[in-house]
Order: structure tokens, then C-alpha cells, then sequence
């Protein structure tokens, strides 16, 4: 059982808080990683963090009508992961696709777009057809056409949901939209983003990453790249 599955059990039985313990991680850095350590120690978390291998998951870009591996992209790109659904009512989506959105146009403007992979995962295959993806990308300034970015769709809500969970450690689970009108249901969700480098090893967990600062974002993304 590796770290993260075993927190994963520890947190069931309430031993382990999921957001993790702040503080300095200790260490000056990892031999497998860019960047030294975070600011925050996200090791105690049920999510991947510093360090840690990138889930390796394989799903369908409806778009582009293929299946894209995280495993694919090891040693070629470095990647940002997040998870959304395009019927957010509360802006925390589209504020997690803005980041990566602009990490896409940077890698753009500097010549290493490829040299990177976006991959928002929908936890919302239901709504979110291959039609609506693609509308969505347009409406939030996503650029398809230079073959870095991919929006990711399980194959059903309870694929996805056991995928996220197993593999991320998120808990996604439908809740009632009564606030919002011509919303039957919403997602209360995490705002996570993950960077890892080429080799597949998390430089960054943003546990928070609908809030994170967007130059910062796209700076550890430049760095892991480059470096």
C-alpha cells in the first residue's frame, strides 16, 4: 500500500485531516524534483503532493476523440492537472481553467508549448459532452489547436468518481442546486491543481489552486520546464 492509500485509510477512520498540516517540509529538496520544497507541507494529504508520482490514469479527450495517458507524457512534458465541471455556478472552475489557460499562452509566447500538457479532468460526463468541451474552451480563452491541451471525460459519474477518489483522493458526490435556476444538481468540489515535471513527479499540489496566485502558478510551471 503505498503513502497516499494508506492516509486515504487513516482519513476514514479520521485519524489523518484530508487538507493536510501546515508548516515547512523538512529537507532542502528532492532529487527527482526542480523546485525545493514547498512553503506549505501537504505531506499528511490523501491527495498526491511533493514528490510524488503523478497518478498514472488513462481517459478519453472527447474532443480530439483519443485516450490520453499521464504516463504518455513522461519524459516529454511537464503537466497541469486540475478537476472542473463546465455548469460551476460559483466560478471556482473556470478560475482553475483560467490558470492553466494562462500557463498554456505563456508556454506559447516562449516557445515550450511542447514541452507541456494541460489536463482538466470534467467529474461531470454527463453535462459535459465532447460539443459542450469545445464551447466551453472558446467561452475561457483555451487554445486547442496547439495539441497541449486536453479536456479529459470519464466515461460515467461513477467512473469518474471512483477514479478521482482512487487515484486523487477527492471525494466528488452530487449535491442539490436548489440556489442556482436551470441547475438540477452542483458539485461541492476541491480546487486542486497539480504540477509535475517530465518525469512524472509532482513538483506542486495547489490545494487551493482557484485562489493561488496566478503568476505563481505560471512560474512553477516555466521552472519545472526549463529546468
Amino acid at each position: 500500500m503505498d503513502r497516499r492509500h494508506y492516509l486515504r485509510s487513516l482519513a476514514t477512520s479520521g485519524a489523518v485531516a484530508t487538507a493536510g498540516c501546515l508548516g515547512m517540509v523538512p529537507g532542502t529538496g528532492n532529487d527527482d524534483t526542480v523546485l525545493g520544497p514547498p512553503e506549505q507541507d501537504l505531506s499528511e494529504s490523501v491527495h498526491p503532493s511533493y514528490g510524488d508520482e503523478l497518478p498514472a490514469v488513462s481517459l478519453p479527450d472527447p474532443i480530439a476523440s483519443e485516450e490520453i495517458s499521464t504516463e504518455s507524457f513522461e519524459g516529454e512534458r511537464a503537466v497541469l492537472l486540475t478537476f472542473f465541471y463546465t455548469s460551476c455556478p460559483d466560478g471556482v472552475c473556470p478560475a482553475l481553467i483560467l490558470r492553466l489557460r494562462r500557463a498554456q499562452a505563456v508556454a506559447a509566447e516562449d516557445g515550450y508549448s511542447d514541452e507541456a500538457a494541460f489536463l482538466p479532468i470534467t467529474f461531470d460526463p454527463e453535462r459535459d459532452t465532447a460539443a459542450v468541451l469545445r464551447e466551453y474552451a472558446g467561452q475561457q480563452g483555451v487554445n486547442l489547436e496547439t495539441g497541449n491541451w486536453h479536456f479529459l471525460r470519464p466515461e460515467s459519474y461513477e467512473a469518474g468518481q471512483t477514479l478521482i477518489e482512487d487515484e486523487f483522493g477527492l471525494k466528488i458526490k452530487k449535491a442539490p442546486a436548489d440556489d442556482y435556476e436551470n441547475l438540477e444538481y452542483r458539485f461541492p468540489h476541491y480546487g486542486l491543481i497539480l504540477l509535475a515535471n517530465e518525469r512524472g513527479i509532482v513538483e506542486r499540489a495547489y490545494p487551493n489552486g482557484s485562489s493561488v496566485d496566478v503568476d505563481t502558478v505560471v512560474s512553477d510551471f516555466e521552472r519545472v520546464v526549463n529546468g
